[in-house]
């Protein structure tokens, strides 16, 4: 009888956990590979990328969740993976290396010194949105350019998407991905020639550093990833009743970030999207039981990345259209919630405004990216429009 009550306590949890991570690898991993295609990084390479990111990512959530005792769902950073395919094109793979390194000290650096609130309230969210609203805007396009190149799978998965997202916006993405993968079955549109089971082995890669990575790569990827993961993901936290402090969080997947950078983890921190599925309600009736779904998710990660070259090799299989549109469709939710937020401050919006509009012209100047430039024209414009910073903490 005590056994049984146990395993209804821990099942939902566990449950929680498991669907977390197979949104995030369903939804939004697709981006890592498109980043690593990008970059033309060999499969050995794009495997290490999988497998330092989905342990680091594990390894810091258990971590994490057993020493709060709060369910705290660590991920990839989803927006800093979508700018890197723009980035990884023109960076050399060691300096992005570098830049990721930076970035990852950076965090630890904002941990240990407790400036994290004084930083968010720096930058008005307006502008932040703006940021991110645009590095993602080229993929929610992508999403529909596809429906010119190949029209009746983009389409199809247009409207499989539309259908189960009435029903259940949770497992409207992974419900592309399997009739998607059934549909280019029928086709056969899928290469298998690469595909073999076989376990990641992480590569070193020597980091090296310029002015150009330090300010194209390691200063958006910092921002996008602070503004983009952190500042939702304590939200989502704090809306389910949890008090996190955010230093342990920082610290800790700051240097699980250093750590893994060398064998090609470009950022992991606190998840925001898949996290609610973790925190809220459907994870366990009890708050203090939810915690358990934080562990969950952190094995399955481990798990999944010891097969990191199996991964590699089946989404090397799909055709590119099929990823893209994915990809897009996966990042319309934080597309229009970034949008939203970008236009709903008057003071800020013609700022929020222009911040969208420089960094999805993608400016590119003195070889720096258009991230960097979008983001200072963006200050640049609320200064001159305000006056004035407008600084506010996270209540």
């Amino acid at each position: 009888m005590s056994f049984q009550h146990h395993s209804n306590d821990f099942l939902p949890p566990i449950m929680a956990g498991l669907i977390s991570v197979i949104v995030n690898y369903g939804g939004t991993f697709i981006l890592i590979f498109q980043a690593a295609q990008m970059a033309g990084l060999s499969h050995e390479l794009t495997a290490s990328w999988v497998w330092s990111i989905s342990i680091g990512v594990g390894i810091t959530g258990i971590l994490l969740s057993w020493y709060t005792r709060e369910p705290i769902i660590t991920a990839w950073s989803t927006p800093a993976a979508a700018f890197l395919i723009m980035t990884l094109v023109t960076v050399p793979y060691s300096e992005a290396i570098g830049a990721y390194l930076l970035s990852a000290l950076a965090f630890v650096i904002l941990g240990i010194t407790g400036y994290f609130e004084k930083l968010i309230g720096l930058i008005p969210t307006g502008i932040a949105s703006g940021l991110l609203a645009g590095i993602l805007l080229q993929f929610g396009i992508a999403a529909f350019t596809n429906m010119t190149i190949d029209p009746f799978l983009a389409i199809s998965l247009f409207f499989i998407y539309l259908i189960t997202k009435r029903f259940s916006a949770r497992f409207a993405i992974i419900s592309v991905l399997i009739f998607g993968f059934i549909f280019l079955l029928l086709q056969s549109r899928i290469d298998f020639s690469g595909f073999e089971l076989k376990l990641a082995s992480p590569i070193f890669t020597t980091p090296t550093f310029s002015i150009n990575s330090i300010l194209s790569v390691a200063l958006p990827l910092f921002l996008i990833t602070l503004t983009g993961q952190y500042m939702p993901g304590l939200l989502v936290l704090k809306n389910d009743g949890f008090h996190t402090n955010a230093k342990p969080i920082l610290i800790v997947t700051g240097l699980g970030s250093f750590l893994m950078a060398p064998f090609g983890s470009h950022a992991f921190n606190l998840a925001a999207i898949t996290a609610a599925i973790c925190t809220g309600k459907e994870s366990h009736e009890d708050p203090s039981k939810r915690w358990i779904s934080g562990i969950a998710a952190g094995v399955f990660y481990i798990l999944v990345g010891i097969f990191g070259v199996t991964l590699a090799a089946v989404f090397a299989a799909f055709p590119v259209a099929f990823i893209s549109t994915l990809a897009g469709l996966a990042l319309l939710g934080t597309i229009a919630g970034s949008l939203a937020n970008a236009m709903s401050d008057i003071d800020c919006r013609e700022a929020s405004l222009i911040t969208f509009l420089a960094t999805t012209a993608n400016i590119s100047l003195f070889g720096v990216g258009g991230a960097f430039w979008g983001l200072v024209l963006g200050l640049i414009s609320y200064l001159v429009l305000n006056g004035k910073f407008k600084t506010k903490t996270l209540s």
